[in-house]
């Protein structure tokens, strides 16, 4: 998907996705790895959340680009993951076991991406980068994905996320900056594999592709 290639082109194909709504987040249960806990969000999360959304090194590879100007803007994404608003996605918080803290947050954010599929997206704290934790995140993650239901859909996507035609296997996208070496690093060792990349403004963007494990569907 750079500047040279064609221009984007969907198509409708046969596949699974997860069912939608997602369960509620006092439905879904913790997902435990060796250092973390990645459970729901709660009303009390609003400090840790703070913490993380104002730190500028963490913001700048989000969509939205920048820190959280005040408090407010905080808990307007934190409302976003609670009670009702919360169904349309698939959002965890990260904790450390050892001590409980609040260190980063990741999920399904977007259920239905430019793409046409479930996209990922995560974030760390930037003192605890470069320990794997976001590798033992999204490995847990993707464990739990591949196990909610399923139903078979016709839905349309982007043709250069898909493995073929007709019936093709279920993908989770992710979307980075050419530049974020640690985001890159992080997705190619659990599984994606990049299948292009973009201009958009100033920033090069590049395509993940996941392919779901095949589940029973419901």
């Amino acid at each position: 998907m750079s500047s040279n290639e064609p221009p984007s082109q969907n198509v409708v194909v046969k596949t699974t996705r997860p069912v939608f709504p997602f369960p509620p987040n006092e439905e879904r249960k913790p997902i435990y790895t060796e250092r973390l806990i990645i459970r729901p969000y709660v009303p009390e999360d609003l400090e840790g959340l703070r913490e993380l959304r104002t730190q500028p090194e963490v913001m700048q590879w989000t969509s939205r680009g920048c820190a959280d100007k005040d408090i407010s803007e905080t808990q307007a994404n934190l409302d976003g993951n609670l009670g009702e608003n919360a169904i349309d996605k698939y959002n965890f918080v990260m904790a450390l076991r050892s001590t409980g803290e609040l260190i980063g947050t990741g999920g399904s954010h977007k259920f239905v991406s430019s793409f046409g599929w479930p996209e990922i997206g995560y974030m760390l704290k930037r003192e605890h980068w470069g320990k794997g934790l976001a590798t033992e995140f999204l490995k847990g993650f993707l464990e739990r994905w591949e196990t909610l239901p399923r139903e078979e859909v016709d839905i349309e996507v982007d043709w250069r996320s898909v493995d073929g035609e007709g019936r093709v296997k279920e993908v989770m996208v992710g979307i980075t900056e050419e530049r974020n070496a640690g985001s890159n690093g992080v997705l190619g060792k659990n599984g994606f594999v990049r299948f292009g990349d973009w201009q958009e403004g100033e920033k090069l963007l590049v395509g993940w592709r996941f392919f779901v494990e095949e589940k029973e569907v419901r």
